[in-house]
């Protein structure tokens, strides 16, 4: 936050103080005090009015938006992420900057995708790497790994012995993709904040205007073809929870592909501001959007950022020879096939009966965590 409020025209809430537990009077846990905003969350000003607040909090794009009220809302988006494309760091990484002091420094990755594996699937987090990256590819190599060791510990990953063997194959498959999809291998590389969507971004619906943006913990200096991806935000829902809300992924495209033009010609008119102001970047991110969509390096980026739908984008998405076939795998890999599968479905008999019990002692108010 100090950086973008330093070294960007975003709006970002004034902030007053910050600090971890130890510095919080009850010890309550990390906090940030900054200065109220008020406004409407955006991404409620934009959702689909037929829509049942009170069953989901889940918002999804009014499809029959004024497109100039949207292009008002897209242009200042479109800046904001144009400033921070334009800020370059030498490592992927976590960034921390000491109390008092301007010095920066990159530590290992602390993302979202972290957060999820740690707090859903029982992931064993002293695996998680505790290094700061120089090279892209050494990046996607430890996400795969990472992957690798998701689809091993989470007991009820896999719910059949079919499904068993599409996770295998899709999981070995996907880190051969790599070398396709990598980019400025050697950086310079952006801010990347996953978060960074409408329903954290604060908006005075008379105006317009974008008031407040907000949630920036999962920020990290990231592949710079992360930040050059279309946003996968623009119908409001990513893929996987549009798949939810039981539609199809022809559906999602078919919705998508039209805002995604509507926002890169919105970060095509930024571009052209900052061409007048001075303020260039040394590539065209429009251009970057249109061929991350056009390779398919749009999917690549989500699927490897998502490591709980990582094996559905591949088989929808990425996966040339399409389905889960068997002969896809090397030698070594196939004979770890089944293997894989028998403990998988050991661990989630497993898993059944720890779950069966959780629930009966809860019955019986002596419930421990599951």
């Amino acid at each position: 936050m100090v950086i973008l409020q330093r070294e960007t025209t975003i709006p970002l809430p004034r902030l007053i103080h910050w600090g971890l537990t130890a510095d919080s009077p009850q010890q309550l846990g990390p906090f940030i005090i900054t200065e109220f905003v008020s406004g409407m969350h955006l991404s409620k000003f934009l959702r689909d009015p037929t829509e049942n607040e009170n069953e989901s909090k889940t918002h999804y794009l009014d499809p029959n938006i004024d497109n100039e009220i949207l292009d008002v809302i897209y242009d200042q988006v479109a800046d904001f992420m144009l400033q921070i494309f334009q800020l370059d760091f030498n490592s992927i990484g976590a960034i921390s900057q000491q109390p008092g002091s301007n010095a920066q420094d990159i530590e290992r990755p602390l993302t979202y995708s972290m957060n999820e594996l740690a707090t859903l699937t029982g992931y064993p987090i002293n695996e998680f790497s505790t290094k700061q990256f120089k090279r892209v590819t050494d990046y996607f190599e430890a996400l795969t790994n990472q992957h690798m060791t998701h689809l091993w510990t989470q007991r009820n990953i896999a719910y059949s012995p079919a499904s068993a063997k599409a996770l295998y194959i899709a999981r070995h498959q996907f880190p051969k993709l790599i070398s396709q999809y990598c980019i400025d291998d050697e950086g310079p590389f952006k801010l990347f904040c996953e978060d960074l969507r409408p329903g954290n971004m604060l908006m005075d619906p008379k105006t317009l205007r974008i008031t407040a943006v907000l949630d920036f913990e999962f920020t990290n200096s990231m592949p710079a073809q992360f930040a050059s991806d279309p946003p996968w935000w623009l119908l409001l829902v990513g893929p996987d929870t549009w798949l939810q809300r039981g539609r199809t992924m022809g559906d999602f495209i078919a919705a998508y592909e039209p805002r995604k033009d509507q926002f890169i010609k919105a970060i095509e008119r930024a571009e052209a501001r900052s061409i007048e102001a001075g303020t260039t970047s040394r590539q065209s991110l429009s251009r970057l959007m249109r061929e991350s969509w056009d390779t398919k390096r749009f999917w690549f980026d989500y699927a490897v950022r998502k490591p709980l739908d990582i094996d559905d984008l591949f088989y929808r998405h990425l996966n040339v020879g399409g389905g889960a076939d068997a002969e896809l795998l090397d030698d070594a890999e196939l004979a770890g096939l089944e293997p894989f599968i028998k403990v998988k479905m050991e661990q989630l008999a497993e898993y059944k009966r720890d779950r069966t019990k959780y629930f009966e002692a809860k019955e019986q108010g002596n419930s421990t965590s599951f």
